[in-house]
């Protein structure tokens, strides 16, 4: 049987074949495409799979016999599909969820050690053993929203470098390298909590935020380059990296809320927080190396099999001598996926102006009568835990039930919707209330607003990582999760800003 110089386009990828004589071999397409020679079994076999859910990728059928031998699958055009590694232990889903966690340890554990940075940058003229609720100072006042500000900055604009020269840099630097970094400043940052800087709190403060600098530089280029290569991945791989951010949330404010619970100093409190975060960055170093070295990790980052020949090419390649044109064009997978990378910024804008910059300054209804919950657990439990709750159960939701699919258009109205939330969140009970009226007075009100907030983020930021990559083809899905990764920090620093306007129109 013979084959003459055709191609059949399946989907968004297109097998090409060179023109040669190709002797029927039974057991090698029998194998790995379902039928005894027969075009339109194979045809069935391509069309039936989603484009998340591949589980082969190609390599070259030898022409000769059935001995699949390396050089000869480099000297021939044929296409034969080989079936990925298994994941085993699901080893790789839990170390990309681990990730997920650990792109956000840094932020989450700077933004919820409240009590520490409120004691750091007190008023230490107050003589503290009158009983008078101090006002806040100005670093006090100030301190979340620089914080936050810092932090989106520098991160939105790595992310956008990577978005951009992200390929000239190895994943292996990406992620070793920046972690390395954070764990480094980490370290740093728990050794400050035993240093008294009452007498330089404006050092202290400005020193702060450049670790927090350094810290979301690292922490964006890792997520860049970890984005990226989830969008390699079938769908559940970005579901477990989102969903490790969510979780990476929640179990920093389990954490702060334990502490509290003891009842320990604001010291001891975020020693015991920076240490966790220490380790987990760690942790996360290690099991990163030990994938790396897996088969089934190699297999879809590498773009193959163990040969790493890449056949999964573009209808619109420019065909050469040895290949396909296979380099990703910035500004056409941009234009593929603009819609998706607009409402992951919209998004992330609107959750970042209120939440956690407003939404940390708001109060129980009774706050101040002698109760612990209204006065200790209020804050960290109804704006930490039960935000990053929502969030973590919406992330999940839209990996399971993805409604609406493949319809960026919907996802961006319910995400125009969502806005709706801002004023509502900016007029709840607030202890720095000068210009806003209160609306929302009462702690179960405010409660469901936090929770819903949270789930709505969640399910819409993951639908929309999820589609991204499924609008592009198989050589320019890194790229187009890059690119979503940095419109999602975008969104962060733009809401970043906003929240500074919010807080004083408060």
């Amino acid at each position: 049987m013979a084959f003459t110089n055709r191609s059949r386009a399946t989907d968004d990828r297109q097998v090409l074949v060179e023109n040669e004589q190709v002797p029927y071999r039974g057991s090698a397409i029998d194998n790995n495409f379902g039928g005894a020679g027969n075009p339109d079994r194979f045809n069935q076999h391509a069309e039936s799979s989603d484009e998340d859910d591949i589980k082969c990728m190609p390599a070259i059928l030898p022409t000769m016999d059935n001995e699949l031998d390396p050089e000869q699958l480099r000297s021939h055009g044929q296409i034969l599909m080989t079936d990925a590694p298994p994941d085993r232990y699901n080893y790789t889903y839990a170390v990309f969820y681990l990730l997920g966690i650990a792109t956000m340890t840094p932020w989450n554990f700077f933004v919820t050690a409240e009590d520490y940075w409120m004691f750091k940058f007190r008023n230490t003229t107050i003589n503290e053993t009158i009983d008078i609720e101090p006002e806040l100072t100005p670093m006090q006042k100030s301190f979340t929203c620089d914080l936050t500000l810092a932090a989106s900055i520098s991160g939105t604009t790595f992310l956008i470098l990577n978005a951009i020269y992200g390929h000239l840099v190895s994943l292996k630097v990406k992620m070793l390298a920046t972690l390395f970094t954070i764990l480094g400043i980490f370290i740093i940052t728990t050794s400050f909590v035993e240093v008294d800087t009452d007498h330089w709190q404006e050092q202290f403060f400005l020193i702060t935020l450049f670790t927090v600098v350094i810290i979301n530089i690292c922490s964006a280029t890792m997520s860049g380059g970890i984005f990226g290569v989830a969008g390699l991945f079938p769908s559940h791989y970005m579901t477990a990296l989102v969903s490790g951010q969510a979780l990476g949330g929640i179990l920093s404010a389990l954490g702060f809320i334990l502490v509290l619970a003891f009842g320990a100093a604001p010291n001891v409190t975020a020693f015991i927080y920076f240490s966790i975060g220490s380790a987990l960055v760690l942790l996360s170093i290690i099991c990163y190396v030990i994938m790396s070295h897996q088969p089934f990790f190699k297999y879809y980052v590498e773009g193959g099999d163990k040969y790493k020949i890449l056949a999964d090419t573009p209808s619109h390649s420019r065909s050469v001598d040895t290949g396909v044109d296979l380099d990703p064009n910035i500004r056409e997978v941009f234009g593929k996926i603009y819609v998706e990378a607009v409402n992951i910024c919209l998004l992330f804008a609107t959750t970042l102006s209120v939440y956690p910059s407003v939404t940390v300054l708001m109060q129980s209804e009774n706050y101040g009568k002698g109760h612990a919950w209204n006065d200790i657990y209020y804050m960290p439990v109804v704006n930490y835990l039960f935000f990053n709750s929502g969030d973590y159960f919406g992330r999940i939701l839209a990996g399971l039930w993805e409604r609406p699919r493949d319809n960026p258009h919907t996802v961006l109205l319910m995400t125009v919707i969502r806005l709706l939330y801002v004023p509502f969140l900016l007029c709840a009970n607030s202890n720095v209330h000068n210009f806003l009226p209160v609306l929302v007075h009462t702690d179960v009100t405010f409660i469901i607003l936090m929770i819903s907030f949270g789930i709505t983020n969640g399910y819409l930021a993951n639908i929309s990582l999820i589609m991204a990559p499924r609008s592009v083809m198989r050589h320019e899905k890194e790229m187009a999760s890059s690119i979503m990764a940095a419109s999602l920090s975008l969104g962060l620093a733009v809401g970043s800003l906003l929240s500074i306007a919010f807080v004083q129109m408060l």
